[in-house]
């Protein structure tokens, strides 16, 4: 399938599910194919790709107003030995397990460190601390996915004038921030208020957060817009 095929068949599905025109989430998985009941990958010869498109809310506007609250799980991110960070694949067990943890704990996202207990990320989303004009995030060493989201929010920042650095962080590090936020397509930028019972700041969004949101969406309405021009 080339990529204009591909675009084709993501705007029929959108059609297809009444969002035609409208702000949406749309997910495309490929696999391998139908093959038998082995592991061989030579027995699917033909690839499948699936286009799932739906109108998405993974926060109530609320929380970008407030903030969220987070915990740490206990469930360890997957080592990027064992399984490459920058692959985006189904493999979401271990990311399950902690969403369970943070379901127990009356939360909607949880915090996960990696093999070594340093942080990587949240069970959807990247995570990011901000110390006066600094802003930080763990590298993709730490067991991380190269989110898109992440990638638009530390050139955002560069041109705002901040200092951008990717670093291990402890969970002292985002106890201590001025702010934290996570990214994620669907989350965009919303702020974290409160780690494992621990105030953030001033338990609020900050305005380093507040500002990269704003960029943010007036980043995607403006690709929106050249998008349905090109169309």
């Amino acid at each position: 399938m080339t990529k204009e095929e591909l675009a084709s068949a993501t705007s029929a599905t959108m059609e297809a599910n009444g969002l035609g025109g409208s702000d949406a989430y749309i997910r495309l998985v490929v696999s391998r194919g139908a093959g038998d009941l082995g592991l061989d990958p030579r027995k699917c010869p033909r690839p499948n790709v699936i286009i799932i498109a739906a109108s998405i809310e993974l926060y109530p506007e609320k929380l970008y107003r407030e903030g969220l609250e987070i915990v740490t799980g206990a469930t360890r991110r997957i080592p990027p030995d064992a399984l490459n960070p920058r692959i985006k694949s189904c493999n979401y067990l271990s990311n399950i397990l902690a969403k369970i943890e943070g379901i127990r704990a009356g939360v909607m996202e949880v915090l996960m460190l990696n093999h070594l207990g340093y942080v990587a990320e949240c069970t959807g989303d990247n995570v990011f601390r901000v110390e006066g004009l600094v802003l930080e995030t763990p590298p993709l060493d730490a067991g991380v996915l190269d989110g898109i989201t992440r990638s638009a929010v530390m050139g955002l920042a560069r041109e705002a004038g901040l200092t951008v650095r990717e670093r291990q962080l402890t969970l002292y590090d985002l106890y201590v921030a001025d702010e934290v936020f996570l990214t994620g397509t669907a989350a965009e930028i919303i702020a974290v208020t409160k780690i494992d019972g621990r105030k953030i700041g001033p338990g609020r969004p900050g305005p380093v957060t507040a500002d990269l949101l704003g960029r943010f969406r007036k980043l995607v309405s403006e690709a929106g817009r050249g998008a349905r021009k090109e169309s």
